[in-house]
């Protein structure tokens, strides 16, 4: 944006420098005064008499009753080298001439009736023959036929004639072309590009529902619509409704304006909103009326119109520059300068139309307002750009916050429903426990105290306790680890002190409290009972071992010094001793159980189990 700044600065200086370099003293004969001869109407050759004032040019027509006058210019042949062609440059004849040299006709301007051609924006020069040329008191008739100022709706479309240039005709022509460019061609590209971002605002508007967009698109493209008065020559309407509908246009114009500032600062009022659709209304029918009743006062009512919306565009740039402000708006320096601009522009043109400053043979107005659309039609296109991409970015976080809440959400659902059927699968447990406990159990305890032989109450006692450790675990009550390895240790010091083998105990006790799922519990006991049944029954040991570590994993070590497993047994040792039952109740837990054992040497189990 520093950038479009810094170029919109530099074509308003280079706009100026060339403005000045045509204002330049150029080896020219400057005509200042005239006798000026009031007609009716416009007549075929110029007048031989009638009354004639000498008047000052430039002249502006504020008499509500002229309509054509004859300019009656004097001079003498400037020593120019020879066969340098002449010419007469006449910067400014509104709304259209004639040109006589020694009485002979050399150049018309288009129409000089009803609808009258409009030449007031176009310089004019007209090519002096030498012929006709005298070397003293030579003759300059110009026929202008246009309206005065009260019955137009801008003091430039006034009826009037300028000062005229006599000189070298390439120096004019380049002078002419100088200012067709910047009065006419600089408008012409302008508008065409403002007729360009209108369509194009107005299509991001339809299409993102962006409104303040929309009353851009508008406005731009009204401005060009207006701004076709500059060049638009053979208008095949009369002066007096060309120039009320002209003033009239300006009406929906601001409106557009105020209506773009304010949706663009955020303002909404239905009030204000619902005036200016009122004021849409009121003051063209103001307008139509005064210049049906009173055509002498056009020009009092456009004027006042000018003003009036001319304030309220500058009022609407002053509070969108506050809130820009007050809100620190990031885009707030260059709306700032970009509004100034705007503000200036009207503010000197309405200025220029109450005679309060000289108007320039170039109007800035015609190429800044344009230029100054379009680098704000670029800030908006910017911002819309950037808001997009937020948009687009929002957009995908947005999607990809929803895939990682639908993720979670699944996950989510499958924990439930995984806690369901384990709520379901613990109640049925319990449901089993509680019948082993009440049924099966009060059975094999009634066995143990009743039955007469020995050794059928000894498998009842050992059953019994398979169960209560199976109801244990089914229960799913988790256990506290040191009381895990309180009882683990008394059954295996006791039963294998009941064989007659010499057991030591080593071990860490927990420093903090840690309970063990029942389920662990439960196999940890088992494959203890086995790795002790098998060192009762197979080893031949006198003495064992058994050390407990207690870390990220629970480390039980059980040693003996046995005859160890035969080689050619190991098979079969394996698989009748429960080994691989071992194994495969370690691997269930997530850990394992390895043996270690030779002929001679003794068994080594290592059981290692996840905490």
């Amino acid at each position: 944006m520093p950038f479009l700044l810094r170029a919109l600065l530099l074509f308003v200086l280079a706009g100026a420098a060339c403005a000045r370099a045509a204002a330049e003293p150029v080896p020219t004969l400057t005509l200042a005064t005239a006798q000026a001869i009031e007609l009716s109407a416009p007549s075929a050759a110029p007048p031989a008499g009638g009354h004639a004032q000498v008047v000052m040019l430039p002249h502006v027509w504020v008499e509500p009753q002229r309509r054509v006058t004859w300019y009656r210019l004097a001079f003498d042949t400037p020593p120019v080298a020879p066969g340098t062609l002449l010419a007469a440059y006449l910067p400014r004849a509104c709304s259209n001439l004639e040109v006589y040299l020694n009485g002979q006709l050399l150049h018309r301007g288009g129409r000089l009736s009803e609808p009258i051609t409009r030449n007031c924006y176009q310089p004019q020069l007209v090519t002096l023959p030498a012929a006709l040329l005298q070397p003293l008191g030579n003759r300059l008739d110009v026929q202008v036929v246009g309206y005065p100022l009260p019955m137009v709706a801008s003091r430039q479309r006034a009826g009037g004639l300028s000062e005229v240039l006599i000189g070298p005709q390439p120096e004019l022509a380049a002078r002419q072309s100088s200012q067709l460019f910047w009065s006419i061609t600089l408008a012409q590209i302008a508008a065409a590009a403002l007729v360009l971002v209108g369509a194009l605002m107005l299509a991001l508007a339809w299409a993102r529902r962006i409104d303040y967009l929309g009353w851009f698109g508008l406005l731009a493209i009204g401005w060009a619509v207006v701004s076709a008065r500059l060049w638009w020559r053979e208008v095949p309407f009369a002066t007096l409704p060309l120039e009320l509908a002209t003033c009239i246009a300006f009406v929906p114009l601001a409106s557009c304006a105020l209506l773009f500032l304010l949706r663009y600062a955020g303002v909404r009022r239905p009030a204000l909103e619902a005036g200016l659709a009122v004021q849409c209304l009121l003051l063209p029918g103001a307008l139509i009326a005064l210049a049906a009743l009173a055509p002498q006062q056009l020009f009092a009512g456009a004027s006042a119109s000018y003003t009036l919306l001319a304030l309220e565009v500058v009022a609407a740039i002053g509070l969108f520059l506050w809130r820009a402000w007050r809100h620190q708006r990031s885009d707030r320096w260059a709306a700032t300068v970009l509004f100034g601009f705007l503000a200036l522009a009207v503010v000197v043109e309405v200025a220029i139309q109450h005679e309060l400053l000289d108007g320039p043979d170039v109007r800035l107005i015609h190429f800044v307002i344009p230029l100054l659309l379009c680098a704000l039609a670029f800030r908006l296109v910017q911002v819309f750009a950037r808001a997009l991409g937020g948009a687009e970015t929002a957009r995908s976080q947005l999607e990809q916050r929803v895939r990682e809440i639908s993720v979670q959400i699944e996950r989510n659902f499958a924990h439930l429903a995984e806690a369901r059927v384990e709520q379901v699968a613990e109640k049925e447990r319990k449901r089993i426990a509680a019948d082993l406990h009440d049924d099966l159990g009060a059975k094999l305890l009634t066995i143990v105290h009743t039955s007469a032989d020995e050794r059928i109450s000894t498998l009842a006692r050992e059953a019994l306790e398979e169960m209560r450790l199976s109801v244990r675990g089914i229960a799913g009550k988790p256990v506290q680890l040191a009381d895990a390895l309180a009882d683990w240790r008394a059954e295996t010091v006791s039963r294998l002190g009941e064989a007659g083998i010499e057991v030591e105990w080593s071990g860490d006790e927990p420093d903090e409290p840690r309970t063990l799922p029942a389920r662990m519990y439960v196999q940890t006991t088992r494959i203890l009972r086995e790795a002790t049944s098998n060192l009762i029954k197979h080893s031949g040991a006198s003495r064992a071992g058994v050390s407990c570590r207690i870390g990220e994993d629970l480390r039980l070590v059980i040693r003996d010094n046995g005859r160890g497993i035969p080689m050619e047994l190991d098979g079969r040792l394996d698989r009748g001793h429960g080994m691989a039952s071992m194994k495969h109740r370690a691997k269930q837990m997530q850990g394992q159980c390895l043996v270690e054992s030779g002929p001679g040497y003794g068994t080594v189990i290592r059981l290692t189990l996840p905490l």
